[in-house]
């Protein structure tokens, strides 16, 4: 069975170390190479552009494929900052040059990939032994001719993570299958919870959720369309989902049951630590960042419920450079990094729920626990969030910069500003940043 260990936190260390190291140095390669891979002396090198913890450093599987293939080396950069990763990412694939062999693709910049730079990218479809990812997966890095961009990482199926010494102290049931009912069918309900829990609550001041931009993104992510219809037309101001996601985060925001924290910017792992806040939305790759950033004192204290309703939030791909010197043996390697053995690996030791179908039927992803969260049954919860994910979910070009900029915008609900100003700061800015 699959546990959260010191492998974990050493995953995330290096991850942070890595990436100070990789926004220096960047992408670049050398002169003669547009991805600084290459064969020389019967050696191929490839290089890998990553961010975050994705799993393919941390977990070792780099090593190994390097020690059964004796004449690959294998030289990966670690960006710990998504947002950080992309705009030098667009700014190398414009140039032509500076970029990796192999580059991650983060699934908010897959639409803005397949229709914009789409001939940058080599093309899997039809590729022997990549046939066993979700079909939804693939489909978000394909383009509209049948072109296969990258192959599927991890997928970010929902649940919530909780504080159980805090529902005891507000009364509140600690069991994660009780806790999982209370809110069960409806985010109204986990807000609900929210205000009892406040009102209840007998200890020094902690807030129900860390942020009300967490809270929007679990309900937005549960719909087929988001920001985007399948015209690719912008519908943010006017799709329902959004409205309503927006409404009940205002809600949480103005009723003083956030920590008024943005996830993974300034202030939230401290809080994490701190044991600011009782319970977070949480992907299944957020584990691992809690456990690390909570930290040793809150073993234990943490567990795991099902979310309201099934969502997907987040998720990577890795795409191979078309202009790569080393273009067929990158293909080959991401192949068996994506591979169903290689996922199920990942996911037993960081959490990483897998994108494959073949790999979410193993045992060591059903029957995976967290002994962070209380020895919680992150295989079966999260394997069971997977199947609720809308079989369709639309994507657009600029779904990351629209995130970001709601998640902004509900920022300043929680300072304080009255929600219909913040919502028209933030139709102005969407509108600057995409048109």
């Amino acid at each position: 069975m699959g546990t959260y260990g010191s492998l974990r936190r050493k995953a995330v260390a290096s991850a942070a170390a890595v990436g100070a190291l990789a926004l220096v140095v960047g992408c670049g390669g050398s002169d003669d190479s547009v991805t600084g891979g290459g064969k020389k002396d019967g050696k191929v090198t490839i290089t890998m552009g990553l961010f975050g913890v994705m799993g393919l450093k941390e977990t070792g599987l780099l090593e190994q494929y390097e020690k059964e293939n004796p004449e690959v080396d294998i030289k990966a950069e670690v960006a710990g900052d998504e947002q950080t990763y992309y705009p030098a990412l667009q700014t190398r694939l414009a140039a032509g040059k500076g970029l990796k062999d192999i580059q991650g693709i983060e699934i908010g910049r897959a639409k803005e990939i397949t229709e914009t730079q789409a001939d940058k990218f080599a093309d899997f479809a039809g590729m022997a032994g990549t046939d066993h990812f979700l079909p939804w997966k693939q489909s978000q890095i394909s383009t509209a001719d049948g072109k296969v961009l990258g192959l599927g990482t991890d997928i970010g199926p929902m649940a919530v993570c909780y504080r159980k010494d805090y529902f005891e102290q507000a009364g509140l049931p600690t069991d994660r299958e009780e806790v999982g009912k209370l809110w069960e069918g409806d985010w109204k309900k986990y807000v609900e919870v929210g205000r009892t829990f406040k009102k209840d609550f007998k200890g020094d001041k902690v807030a129900f959720t860390d942020s009300a931009s967490g809270l929007f993104n679990a309900m937005v992510y549960g719909h087929s369309e988001q920001y985007y219809d399948e015209k690719g037309e912008l519908i943010y101001d006017k799709n329902p989902a959004v409205k309503d996601a927006w409404e009940l985060a205002s809600d949480t925001a103005e009723e003083g049951l956030t920590a008024k924290l943005r996830q993974f910017q300034p202030g939230w792992d401290p809080g994490l630590s701190n044991g600011t806040f009782a319970t977070a939305v949480c992907p299944a790759w957020m584990l691992s960042h809690i456990s690390e950033k909570a930290g040793e004192a809150n073993k234990g204290k943490w567990d795991v419920a099902r979310a309201p309703k099934g969502a997907n939030w987040g998720g990577s791909f890795l795409g191979v450079i078309e202009q790569s010197p080393v273009k067929e043996e990158a293909m080959k390697l991401v192949a068996w990094l994506t591979a169903p053995e290689q996922q199920a690996h990942i996911f037993k030791e960081i959490g990483n729920i897998p994108s494959s179908e073949k790999a979410l039927q193993t045992d060591d992803v059903k029957n995976a626990t967290s002994e962070y969260f209380d020895n919680a049954p992150i295989g079966q919860i999260f394997g069971a969030a997977a199947q609720e994910i809308p079989d369709k979910q639309v994507l657009g070009r600029k779904d990351g910069t629209i995130k970001d900029t709601i998640s902004q915008g509900l920022a300043l609900v929680e300072q304080g500003t009255k929600r219909d100003e913040a919502w028209k700061t933030t139709t102005e800015r969407i509108e600057k940043a995409v048109g």
